[in-house]
């Protein structure tokens, strides 16, 4: 039977393992077993996915970067190059932690810029945005904007990826219109919401 994903010659991918329609794996790229990636995925160049990854529909993750066991990526999340999961807090070499792997959720539409690195054990929110270079060490509501390091939250997104004209104050509570799509947002208590 014709398979309906394309892997390039140069990757691995192991047995078993789910791969959705429409997905392209390129260069040098090792799929290891009892993962699943969803539907039309685009999985770049030299991109490892450990055992038992979960990966949702329209991911795209950019070269040189590693999914490890614990990490879950929901649907439309974008990895940018060579940002890096954990998956232990306290790696040494010689002491064996595979019983001690954290899980990481990353939710629908979130992205994680260029040399990011999110530390295990925490959850990204709906449509995040974190940026270049910067450093998660915890959760991270829905639609924020996090840049540095630790990471702070410095602003929120609209689910179409342009900065939404709130403040990064906590306390305040506001509402604010999307300049480039038109979607409402309310923000109270620390966290944003779509206003339908």
């Amino acid at each position: 039977m014709e398979k309906d994903y394309f892997v390039h010659e140069s990757s691995y991918v192991d047995e078993p393992s789910e791969i959705g329609e429409g997905t392209k794996i390129w260069h040098f790229s090792h799929v290891m077993k009892n993962s699943r990636i969803g539907k039309r995925c685009n999985i770049g160049q030299n991109v490892v996915i450990s055992p038992d990854v979960r990966i949702g529909d329209n991911v795209k993750i950019q070269n040189n970067v590693s999914v490890y066991t614990g990490v879950e990526l929901e649907d439309d999340v974008f990895c940018g190059p060579s940002m890096v999961f954990t998956n232990v807090v306290n790696p040494r070499s010689h002491v064996s932690r595979k019983d001690e792997y954290r899980k990481t959720l990353v939710k629908r539409g979130a992205s994680i810029g260029a040399n990011a690195t999110v530390v295990c054990g925490h959850t990204i929110g709906r449509y995040a945005f974190i940026g270049a270079g910067a450093v998660v060490t915890k959760d991270v509501p829905d639609y924020a904007l996090v840049v540095g390091n630790p990471g702070r939250v410095a602003g929120w997104m609209c689910q179409c990826g342009i900065k939404l004209d709130l403040s990064s104050n906590a306390e305040k509570s506001e509402e604010a219109v999307c300049n480039a799509c038109g979607k409402k947002y309310a923000k109270e208590n620390g966290s944003v919401r779509e206003i339908l």
